[in-house]
């Protein structure tokens, strides 16, 4: 019978294990210095290598080698018979199946007859957690008086719901989910050890849909293998559900055009089909996410092929970045309220028309209008001046001149505001692109000689800090304004309208309100 391709190329060695080196170095130091411990927590998402380096370090505890350094040699014979599954002293434990006090009773039992083979008995308990109140404090027992030759390894992908006692008489490992870069690059050894024909493209999106999981990775090319044809971006699309439907494209371009009916009937013919109404959700997301990374400049998103490409394109020149933002955060909302819901399909179509009254509106977030009169005085608003150590260590760091603004700031800034048009249209006529990164700031204001941009996210903050960019908006707001300018980006806090009327929009309050963290904890 075949094996599973996660199986067969399961690591023997420590040199083998992706992506977990903090771990492996620790252990592998404990294995050559002989300093084992008589009990170990390995904890992590599943599919990052909890089981595979329990073995392995089952595997070196009972090596043969003379040289520790060389520990497990995979040569010797209580290796070769680690791996093929026939060494005695190895005793895996699924919890989830094995989770009451009498398991673990029974375990205590066996526990003090010494090894058949090797210099220890091994226990790898999967899925620690599945225990019952009762098997943990069972298991809590034989960890605290162990016999010499009986090591522990405790497993689970849920930390928290291992009881302090047991976390306390353990040796604790955290196990972390696996870059895309370093799964790409053990699919592609793996492909080329099995004869595999697969694009750059397909590899990738497998990386991104195991989300960190190399199990999972090395699962689904081995299910797209099994089709026996070349596997390209299209076919891994087709056969992992992540293929862009005609029905995406068509709720898109509904979007776009402000025809909320005929968007709704295309929603409602995909999720009568057949469609999951979870999975078709995501299909958008993703779609958005594409839209979004073209809009900003990026050559070739890896889930979009040539020929999505020019759609995209055509698309982005039909909505800005900061209103593209806020239709992906109503999508992915509404991803994850589906399931909660007695009607999935809802918060699916009320994302979708609140994505067309966003688009429809050229100011979504409004000003509040102005309270009754209760008979008190107008209040004025003040606001919490940030922290000391915010702002000493802001100037510590050069960023940004925090000072008390001079007459000759607040003219600067008052210049800013009235000639900030003349900026865009300046970048806007040699850099289009660039002009969209510009235009999405969430807020603007002058620190001394510092012009500071507020983004609302990582993607378009880090696409503008490039260095060309920054030049260039240095150079035409320095020309503007007549004087020397420096940029700054930062993740914005707080919107422009979040700032009260009373509040100078380029003092320092709004300053700390957008950049800060500031909060206003009272008015009077």
């Amino acid at each position: 019978m075949p094996q599973a391709l996660y199986s067969k190329w399961r690591p023997r060695r420590w040199e083998s294990v992706i992506g977990q080196d903090h771990i492996v170095q620790t252990l592998r130091n404990a294995v050559t210095s002989d300093r084992i411990v008589h009990a170990y927590l390995f904890a992590g998402p599943r599919g990052t290598g909890k089981t595979t380096t329990a073995r392995l370090l089952a595997k070196a505890v009972n090596c043969l080698d003379d040289d520790l350094t060389k520990r497990p040699c995979d040569k010797c014979e209580h290796c070769q018979a680690l791996t093929s599954g026939r060494f005695l002293d190895l005793i895996e434990i699924d919890a989830a199946s094995n989770t009451s006090v009498d398991d673990v009773r029974d375990l205590r039992e066996k526990i003090n007859f010494s090894p058949n083979l090797g210099k220890y008995k091994v226990y790898v308990i999967d899925e620690v957690h599945m225990l019952s109140t009762a098997a943990f404090n069972a298991l809590l027992k034989t960890l605290e008086e162990p016999p010499a030759h009986a090591i522990f390894i405790l497993a689970t992908t849920e930390v928290h719901k291992i009881p302090a006692t047991v976390l306390s008489r353990c040796q604790r490992h955290e196990f972390r989910r696996i870059p895309v870069t370093d799964i790409v690059a053990n699919l592609e050894e793996l492909a080329d050890k099995e004869q595999l024909q697969v694009s750059t493209e397909a590899l990738d999106l497998i990386a991104r849909q195991s989300t960190g999981s190399l199990r999972d990775a090395i699962s689904l090319l081995d299910q797209l293998s099994s089709t026996g044809k070349t596997i390209d971006l299209e076919l891994a699309q087709t056969i992992l559900g992540t293929a862009t439907s005609q029905a995406v494209i068509e709720v898109i371009d509904s979007l776009l055009t402000g025809d909320p009916g005929v968007g709704l009937d295309h929603i409602h013919k995909a999720l009568d089909s057949g469609s999951d109404v979870r999975q078709f959700t995501r299909q958008i997301v993703d779609y958005l996410r594409s839209l979004l990374l073209i809009q900003i400049g990026e050559v070739n998103p890896s889930n979009v092929t040539p020929e999505m490409e020019a759609q995209l394109k055509d698309q982005a020149k039909k909505i800005n970045t900061p209103d593209l933002i806020r239709v992906i955060r109503l999508f992915n909302q509404a991803a994850n309220q589906s399931r909660a819901t007695w009607q999935p399909g809802l918060p699916l179509e009320v994302a979708f028309i609140e994505a067309c009254q966003t688009l429809a509106d050229p100011n979504p977030q409004t000003a509040p209008a102005s309270p009754v009169s209760s008979g008190r005085p107008t209040p004025t608003a003040q606001k919490k001046q940030p922290p000391a150590e915010i702002l000493s260590s802001t100037v510590r760091e050069g960023d940004v001149n925090q000072e008390t603004p001079s007459p000759g700031d607040d003219q600067l800034s008052s210049n800013l505001n009235q000639n900030w048009p003349h900026v865009l249209g300046a970048v806007r006529k040699e850099h289009p692109n660039l002009y969209g990164l510009l235009n999405s700031c969430q807020s603007r204001h002058l620190a001394g000689s510092v012009l500071v941009l507020g983004y609302a996210s990582d993607i378009l903050k880090n696409q503008m800090t490039k260095r060309d960019n920054v030049e260039i908006i240095q150079q035409v707001v320095s020309q503007v304004l007549g004087t020397e300018i420096a940029v700054r980006c930062v993740i914005t806090t707080a919107k422009n309208n979040d700032i009260p009327t009373e509040v100078d929009d380029d003092g320092m309050v709004a300053s700390a309100l957008r950049d800060m963290g500031g909060e206003i904890v009272d008015i009077q």
